[in-house]
């Protein structure tokens, strides 16, 4: 799927790609509704429906990522919540291993994620794989989510790279379209980003269900 001796600089994901993305779906689809429920007096279910038009409204924004916005709206202490159940965060299978490879590798690695800084600390905490990384860049430090073309610029000025050399991994489809229009050559999606979810049919791009798929040549 890769020709290794192409690449320079790999970029990752962190949530759905390394991380397993049961912990945020369940986090903002099931917990925090309960909480916002507790706190507002509602039911679990009118919570949701209250909840679900605004959270779907902010998607692929910085705010939506933004842990102090979500605080601040809807009144609860989103960064404490989250360390509450941080017990569910969990890495991908084989993740480990690949991240071993290209450790031992010439490639430059970074983990390029919308995650705030809070949420970033509490799961390199809770993984321990902040090592295997030359950099770790989350979309607060530059302005823009990485849904927009601006946030690739900015990155790129930032620790430069080539778009014909650098690898792409990423779950959501519009970050890597986004990439696409940047000129970001090699872009790979994950299949199968919620451990407890179906795998997931993706067509425009090259897509693996655990990174076992990408080691051969490493």
């Amino acid at each position: 799927m890769i020709n290794w001796k192409e690449i320079d600089t790999v970029l990752l994901d962190m949530d759905g790609t390394l991380l397993d993305l049961n912990f945020d779906n369940h986090f903002w689809k099931e917990f925090v509704p309960l909480k916002f429920a507790e706190k507002q007096g509602l039911s679990a279910t009118a919570a949701k429906q209250q909840l679900e038009p605004h959270f779907k409204s902010m998607e692929g924004k910085l705010e939506w990522y933004c842990l102090d916005y979500w605080s601040e709206i809807l009144q609860l202490d989103i960064a404490a919540l989250k360390a509450e159940i941080s017990g569910l965060i969990a890495v991908l299978p084989h993740v480990t291993e690949f991240l071993e490879k290209l450790q031992q590798s010439s490639q430059k690695v970074l983990l390029v994620t919308n995650a705030h800084r809070d949420s970033l600390e509490l799961k390199m905490e809770k993984t321990c794989l902040q090592p295997f990384f030359d950099g770790i860049i989350s979309s607060h430090d530059l302005g823009f989510a990485k849904e927009h073309v601006q946030f690739w610029s900015l990155l790129q000025q930032q620790q430069p790279f080539e778009k014909h050399s650098t690898l792409l991994i990423d779950d959501s489809l519009s970050v890597l379209n986004s990439a696409r229009l940047f000129g970001i050559v090699h872009l790979i999606s994950v299949s199968k980003p919620d451990s407890k979810q179906p795998k997931k049919n993706v067509s425009d791009f090259p897509a693996i269900e655990d990174f076992r798929e990408l080691m051969a040549g490493l």
